[in-house]
């Protein structure tokens, strides 16, 4: 164990050696090591052990990097660290294959979460693997399935847990709000990443969605972490309501659209007039007795129904 590390991550760099140390780690392999999307602790024993081990660590932000390995008590000369971001990810894959090739065994991690996953390392890993070179990845922190597991996602049908990842939204505005039309028709869920300067934009974009629920999550794993839910027309007034919630990092998840059919609309009708007098998980339970609509589906409808603002 390093005699740097400090006090809160030393049992973890020796938990690390001996859980993961006995393991099989093979020569001439790049590592794809996932790393905290914030809160340090949500490092892998595997991830410690390796991020050691490797003769090379690629990363999207060598600074960063530097800092991180040091937080968890891992001294690395500057010379053991490869810049491979957006911008040289052609060349500098060419770098990292002729050192795999001499055996060498290689890490690579973006800035935060998992590399290739709307973060630069997919160039890196196709043209690794074009070269014949084996990819090893180390699972671990991801803002998008750190989301979709809070965000209570339901639906009807066989789509039902499906969700599609489209990432950043192009940045101007007639383009942003033609590809949040397109995502008006998308039945499952969509996951969404922003950055702060554009938060706001794209939240007057989703409005146009109407009831559609979304759900915001800010700072994740952070100690200001945020995550609510509510229907995407008040997306503006909710950013509007603190200044502080337009600040950090975003990931939003779309919630499934509503399956609306007659059967549905008559249990809405009839939910509607129950939730009047009744608790919101005995008010759908009835209507769906009295419909024969889906509880889900009306489960959702509630939900809506109790964000709808009064008069």
């Amino acid at each position: 164990m390093n005699s740097l590390a400090p006090a809160s991550f030393g049992a973890a760099l020796q938990a690390a050696s001996d859980a993961a140390g006995a393991q099989h780690y093979p020569q001439g392999t790049l590592y794809i090591v996932a790393t905290p999307i914030g809160n340090l602790a949500d490092i892998t024993l595997r991830a410690l052990h390796v991020l050691q081990l490797v003769d090379a660590i690629a990363c999207e932000d060598t600074r960063h990097t530097q800092g991180l390995l040091r937080a968890y008590g891992i001294e690395s000369p500057s010379s053991r660290l490869l810049a491979v971001h957006q911008h040289n990810e052609a060349e500098a894959a060419e770098a990292v294959i002729h050192r795999l090739a001499n055996g060498e065994r290689i890490a690579y991690v973006s800035d935060a979460g998992t590399p290739g996953v709307s973060d630069p390392g997919a160039r890196l890993v196709a043209a690794v693997r074009e070269a014949g070179h084996r990819v090893l990845p180390l699972p671990g922190a991801s803002s998008v399935t750190t989301l979709v597991g809070a965000a209570g996602l339901v639906s009807e049908g066989e789509q039902s847990s499906a969700f599609v990842f489209a990432g950043f939204l192009p940045s101007k505005a007639g383009e942003r709000d033609a590809a949040v039309l397109a995502l008006a028709d998308e039945p499952r869920s969509v996951v969404l990443l922003e950055a702060p300067h554009r938060i706001e934009a794209l939240a007057r974009s989703l409005a146009a969605l109407g009831d559609r629920r979304v759900t915001v999550g800010r700072e994740l794993t952070k100690q200001f972490e945020e995550i609510a839910t509510g229907p995407a027309a008040s997306l503006p007034d909710w950013f509007a309501e603190s200044r502080d919630r337009t600040r950090g990092e975003f990931a939003m998840v779309l919630h499934p659209k509503p399956v609306v059919t007659g059967e549905n609309a008559e249990g809405e009708r009839v939910l509607r007039l129950l939730l009047g007098e009744l608790p919101l998980k005995s008010a759908v339970r009835i209507a769906a007795e009295i419909t024969g609509a889906p509880r889900n589906a009306l489960y959702d409808a509630g939900l809506r129904m109790r964000d709808e603002p009064s008069d």
